[in-house]
């Protein structure tokens, strides 16, 4: 059972691993803690991009010696396979931690899996803490090797106020690999973000056939891409699929008149809707897509 100092580290995690967002991918955002043996943090680090050191090595260079005896609380199940960097359970191992807590279990891992060779060499594991929290940033990746495309989503502005849906997109494309304009234009959501030949930017235009579009996407290696602008004609070729909008919707005097029919139908059919707050001078809507589970 994972201890209040640890899920405070998990939730720190957690945060850290979200600067990832927009720059790791193929990779997925990790976050990672070390606690000393008094359960104090001595250590954090993050995964930045594929290539760099992984979230539990840069939080273990953090740590230095305190780290031995002590605990790891990690987003995601240590890799156990050596890529362009070395195992992540490997370097726990030698740093001589006792303990490892883990949100979310990595789908990908290769052979016995990290947390099973953590326990063979005598580390105690604990899985799933808080892991539907790390989902709110694991979650997007995780779609993406599911569904073996993109997750997708759609930012814009009711009333196609587009000025303002441009906006939307400058505050959101930090966090996504690709963003595509409304003028079909499709960039890096951090120019130069990813590390070297492990992301490259589609050849526009992406076609008018939406299974060709969404392999070219998923080729470029994007696990997540932007599309902003009600207008945007590759998203409404992609309608089907978005599985996120994020609607600005303007707004309006505490006694307001409708006189647009449709001006109730903001959210369409087929999703739900997540957060509601106020934005400037408008209130932004995030829904997702419903799903046979919810």
């Amino acid at each position: 059972m994972a201890t209040p100092n640890e899920l405070t580290a998990m939730r720190r995690a957690i945060a850290i691993s979200a600067q990832g967002l927009g720059t790791t991918s193929p990779n997925p955002p990790v976050g990672c803690v070390i606690l000393d043996r008094d359960g104090v943090p001595v250590g954090e680090g993050y995964h930045l991009r594929k290539g760099d050191h992984h979230a539990e090595v840069n939080a273990l260079t953090a740590a230095g010696e305190r780290a031995e005896g002590g605990t790891a609380v990690v987003t995601l199940e240590p890799c156990n396979h050596h890529g362009r960097t070395p195992p992540c359970r490997q370097a726990l191992i030698d740093a001589k931690v006792s303990r490892v807590l883990m949100a979310v279990m990595d789908p990908t891992s290769r052979g016995e899996g990290g947390a099973t060779v953590l326990g063979q060499a005598g580390i105690e594991v604990e899985r799933g803490v808080l892991e539907q929290e790390a989902l709110l940033v694991l979650g997007p990746w995780l779609h993406s090797l599911r569904t073996g495309r993109p997750h997708i989503t759609w930012a814009y502005t009711a009333g196609a106020d587009e000025d303002h849906g441009d906006q939307v997109v400058t505050e959101l494309r930090r966090t996504h690999d690709l963003v595509i304009r409304r003028d079909g234009g499709i960039e890096e959501g951090v120019p130069g973000g990813h590390g070297e030949g492990a992301f490259r930017v589609p050849v526009r235009p992406l076609g008018g056939e939406p299974a060709k579009a969404l392999i070219a996407l998923a080729e470029a290696g994007a696990r997540t891409v932007l599309m902003g602008g009600s207008s945007n004609k590759v998203a409404r070729l992609l309608a089907d699929v978005v599985d996120r909008l994020i609607i600005d919707v303007p707004g309006t005097q505490p006694s307001f008149s409708l006189t647009d029919p449709g001006a109730e139908s903001v959210v369409p059919g087929g999703f739900w809707l997540t957060d509601v707050k106020p934005s400037g001078s408008h209130v932004r809507l995030t829904a997702e897509r419903v799903t046979q589970d919810q």
